[in-house]
């Protein structure tokens, strides 16, 4: 049941359903959907492996957040399922991480090819989760399946669909963002409105909010042609 009287964060309206959403250029990019999860790891003092059936040997974690994205519209009371990042982290990466080095930051790659980064520290915090469920269901294709990141504290650009790649890294330097780098908060935490660089979070909201409803509308259509593809392949 939808919260009544929920206060939202600074800037932030409730959409009223939760779209598939993002950068234009990834509208029509449909990774190629599995039935298993499998997670390359890689990075700064790691010897790169596949994760496939270990999430399994974590513990499901069942969860309630909100969803904000940056362009200042939210979706609340999601009901995701998954495991903890930090269990992940502390159980199957940190046993093969050389000890010498200071890992500080995470690269998510999804395979679409989007790509986003965090500091370790953050996705360490109890709501970070890898899912594969929302509302009860298997996460559909649209939402970021076979699994996605959920962290609740941040805009939703930080959340990365269909995650096939995790990259540990000691420093943040040599990442490049996708889309301009304006748009790439290091942590765009919701709380302090960091919905990007240079301008102040209030500016950013103003900037975006007249395109929600052209880029939900170029979204819905890129889903429209991929399931007539689909139904014309069968």
């Amino acid at each position: 049941m939808k919260s009544a009287a929920k206060p939202l964060p600074p800037g932030q309206f409730v959409l009223g359903s939760f779209p598939r959403f993002g950068l234009l250029a990834y509208a029509k990019r449909w990774p190629r959907l599995t039935q298993i999860a499998a997670i390359r790891v890689y990075g700064d003092g790691l010897s790169p492996f596949l994760l496939e059936d270990d999430l399994n040997a974590l513990v499901r974690v069942e969860q309630c957040s909100d969803f904000h994205c940056v362009t200042s519209w939210s979706q609340t009371d999601l009901a995701w399922s998954g495991w903890r990042l930090s269990e992940f982290y502390q159980k199957l990466v940190l046993p093969k991480l050389d000890s010498q080095r200071q890992t500080q930051f995470v690269v998510m790659h999804g395979a679409d090819g989007y790509r986003s980064i965090l500091p370790l520290a953050d996705l360490l915090a109890a709501d970070v989760l890898l899912a594969d469920r929302l509302q009860g269901e298997p996460l559909g294709i649209e939402h970021g399946a076979p699994l996605r990141l959920v962290a609740p504290a941040h805009y939703g650009y930080k959340s990365v669909k269909h995650i096939q790649g995790l990259e540990f890294l000691d420093s943040a330097l040599a990442f490049r963002p996708v889309g301009y780098r304006f748009m790439a908060h290091p942590r765009a935490r919701v709380h302090a409105e960091e919905r990007g660089v240079g301008l102040p979070g209030r500016v950013f909201r103003w900037l975006y909010r007249p395109f929600i409803g052209f880029v939900i509308g170029r979204f819905a259509q890129a889903s429209t042609l991929q399931l007539q593809q689909q139904n014309i392949d069968k």
